[in-house]
């Protein structure tokens, strides 16, 4: 089994640094499209559509990604659509989370379906747009999140008493969520020193701390990445949630010993449509 995730991930990491790190932005919208296409297959099949069903979507969310890159909208994002994907993460998160594993399946399959791709789709637009800003600033998203959920790792074991979601997943405590939270912290004001003392502002770009601290000061750049490791947290919870009322352990098997895309992607999903709203302000 670790030889499995151990040679996924060389295999994943050897098709995603060329794109990431590619001097234009198409390479890696392409490769994120086709993620999204599997993310939105395996959303519809957790969510009680057909085979066939399944399919449609997936392949339409991944026409739809396609359909943006044409127009041009990796370039220049539409405001719109990141804070349309705000409102739904943050009502949308805080409804999932309170009606719990046992009553999502009875809400409306159509609701359930349209959320679920225009999150898939927002985030592929977000995920591309913040590559067209720059490496150093789409880095920075991608170590928030993974700061927030190791540091969350560690601290809920060592600190963790207080169950978070124990219906949902049973693993996650709050004192593991605010230790994610403080990593984050540190995780900031490392990287806008190093903004400061490398310039890679003027090299590459700047990074979402330094965008948000330029915007919005120390305080709203504190609380604003309080936030934003909530939502991190959030999507992974949500996503936690539709496979326990499915009754799956994976979103699927595309990638063996990880499961599948969904399973590692859900706490990006919120973060970087939300990400990309905040630095609009």
């Amino acid at each position: 089994m670790l030889k499995q995730r151990i040679a996924t991930a060389l295999v994943l990491l050897a098709v995603l640094l060329p794109a990431l790190f590619a001097s234009t932005a198409w390479p890696f919208a392409l490769l994120m499209l086709l993620m999204a296409g599997a993310a939105a297959w395996e959303w519809a099949r957790l969510n009680s559509a057909s085979s066939v069903a399944a399919v449609i979507m997936g392949a339409a969310v991944a026409a739809a990604c396609g359909l943006a890159l044409w127009a041009g909208w990796v370039r220049v994002g539409p405001s719109l659509a990141w804070w349309l994907a705000f409102g739904v993460w943050v009502l949308g998160g805080a409804l999932a989370l309170k009606v719990g594993p046992g009553a999502w399946h009875t809400l409306p399959r159509v609701a359930r379906w349209v959320l679920g791709l225009a999150a898939v789709w927002t985030a592929w637009l977000a995920l591309s747009s913040a590559k067209a800003t720059g490496i150093n600033f789409i880095l920075s998203i991608f170590c928030l999140v993974w700061m927030a959920d190791i540091a969350a790792y560690f601290g809920g074991r060592a600190f963790g008493r207080r169950k978070l979601a124990l219906a949902i997943s049973p693993g996650k405590s709050w004192e593991g969520v605010w230790s994610g939270m403080v990593g984050v912290q540190v995780l900031a004001f490392a990287w806008i020193q190093a903004d400061r003392y490398w310039q890679l502002g003027t090299a590459d770009s700047l990074s979402l701390f330094s965008v948000l601290l330029n915007r919005l000061g120390v305080a709203g750049l504190v609380l604003t990445l309080v936030f934003l490791s909530a939502m991190s947290v959030v999507g992974d919870l949500v996503e936690s949630l539709v496979k326990r009322s499915a009754g799956a352990k994976d979103s699927s098997g595309l990638l063996p010993g990880h499961g599948g895309v969904l399973d590692r992607v859900d706490a990006l999903l919120p973060v970087f449509p939300i990400a990309m709203a905040l630095c609009t302000l």
